[in-house]
């Protein structure tokens, strides 16, 4: 499971836009006037996409469609497959952090939410958060404090990459969940008959029941989505032009290669998948991923997909950023010290983003005024959305260094990025005035 889905790090630019990472729950932008590789950009930066009534999701997309008539606009898979297909060619995906606990949390949630097993999982009911916490008690037999924060903390990661809704005490079912298949939902079934019922003191304030009664939308609207909630309606094909033309066997190959450069944590290895091989069905690939604002990357033999130059240009316009100016700057300080100032000594080589030399935290505290819970929680949204990732450092306490989507990275992008770590360090040196001439002369 991911909770970021690729989070996007759109521009690479730590000082007034990021580049392909941020979690699904930003402010999500709405899918008006906008459709095709642009929609698919925005959704992936920034979460699904909302619909008024009446407006149809893009290509590619599926619409869920609440009682209100309005929706959200989710991507769907190619041919029905699901990120699981990493499994199969034992490619790492995305970590997630404690995915261990984000899945446990995630099964008390189903457990709370999914009442009636004879109806489809989303958007299932409301329930309190108390109730999930006391489900995950009795899924791991413990009810010490670290295991509250541990499943806070989870249910917050799960919010952000919209698996789930919280919201005042009371979590749903998010729009991710709207797309597990159906073959698997006997499965999740079976799962939730498995798992313990809580033991549930008697409460004297408020009951469940009323938190429920009080987080039900006060009116629904009139029809067959009343009765469930919402309905979930595909969108048109999206790619069915493009593989039409292809036998079984090469379909097949063509999906598989696309999941796996847009869903694993690190490039991949050429040799190994024949629509990353042979050069007519790299173009077919290559299109696919164009009609999603993406593109191909190569790192010598390997393989990976980033934001579409282009799109991601024209879609920037009057669209703020995903992330937060601390977290911009927080970004930014990981990349002056793991990255600039490493490379001014020749121990990174020129156009590489990743490094081996963390940051420390004390450093961070020393460089930012941010108080430190404000801190710590831009570096918890950063590790989540992949642009940083935590490591240890021998016997030192360790320290953060730039994440995987770097890998992500397109050269003009990392150009971009180079041009803004070099107004950000040095804003005053020549060659920051150099940078500044060469923008203002385009």
């Amino acid at each position: 499971m991911s909770t970021t889905d690729d989070a996007a790090l759109t521009t690479a630019q730590p000082r007034s836009e990021t580049g392909d990472g941020q979690v699904g729950a930003a402010v999500p932008g709405r899918a008006e006037a906008v459709n095709g590789p642009v929609a698919h950009v925005r959704a992936r930066s920034g979460g699904p996409l909302w619909l008024d009534a009446g407006d149809a999701a893009p290509a590619g997309m599926a619409r869920l469609t609440r009682p209100d008539s309005t929706g959200q606009a989710l991507p769907v898979w190619p041919d029905g497959v699901t990120p699981s297909l990493l499994d199969e060619y034992q490619v790492a995906p995305a970590p997630v952090e404690r995915s261990g606990e984000t899945r446990r949390v995630l099964a008390a949630v189903l457990k709370c939410c999914w009442t009636d097993l004879s109806v489809d999982p989303w958007p299932g009911d409301p329930a309190p958060v108390e109730l999930v916490l006391d489900t995950y008690r009795a899924l791991i037999g413990r009810t010490d404090d670290l295991m509250r924060n541990w499943a806070i903390g989870a249910l917050r990661r799960l919010h952000d990459s919209a698996w789930i809704v919280m919201d005042d005490g009371v979590v749903l079912l998010g729009p991710r969940c709207a797309l597990w298949p159906v073959e698997s939902h006997a499965q999740l079934q079976e799962l939730v008959r498995r798992l313990p019922e809580p033991e549930r003191p008697e409460l004297t304030v408020v009951g469940d029941a009323d938190i429920v009664a009080a987080a039900r939308p006060a009116e629904a609207v009139p029809g067959p989505e009343a009765e469930s909630g919402g309905r979930v309606e595909g969108g048109a094909a999206e790619f069915d032009d493009l593989l039409g033309g292809y036998d079984e066997r090469r379909r097949a190959e063509l999906v598989a290669a696309f999941m796996v450069v847009e869903h694993a944590a690190e490039p991949v290895q050429e040799v190994r998948f024949a629509a990353l091989r042979d050069p007519a069905l790299r173009h077919t690939l290559g299109e696919m991923l164009a009609r999603r604002g993406r593109t191909l990357i190569q790192h010598r033999d390997r393989w990976t997909s980033g934001y579409d130059d282009v799109v991601t240009h024209d879609d920037r316009s009057g669209r703020e950023t995903p992330l937060s100016v601390r977290e911009r700057a927080v970004l930014t300080l990981v990349l002056v010290h793991s990255v600039a100032i490493p490379r001014a000594e020749g121990l990174l080589p020129e156009d590489s983003w990743l490094s081996p030399h963390p940051t420390q935290i004390d450093e961070l505290r020393r460089h930012t005024q941010l108080p430190i819970g404000e801190l710590e929680s831009a570096l918890r949204t950063l590790r989540h959305a992949g642009l940083l990732a935590q490591v240890k450092a021998g016997e030192e306490a360790g320290g953060y260094v730039p994440g995987p989507q770097f890998h992500r990275l397109t050269p003009a992008a990392r150009r971009r990025l180079q041009e803004e770590l070099i107004l950000a360090a040095g804003p005053n040196t020549p060659l920051a005035t150099a940078v500044r001439a060469r923008r203002s002369a385009r």
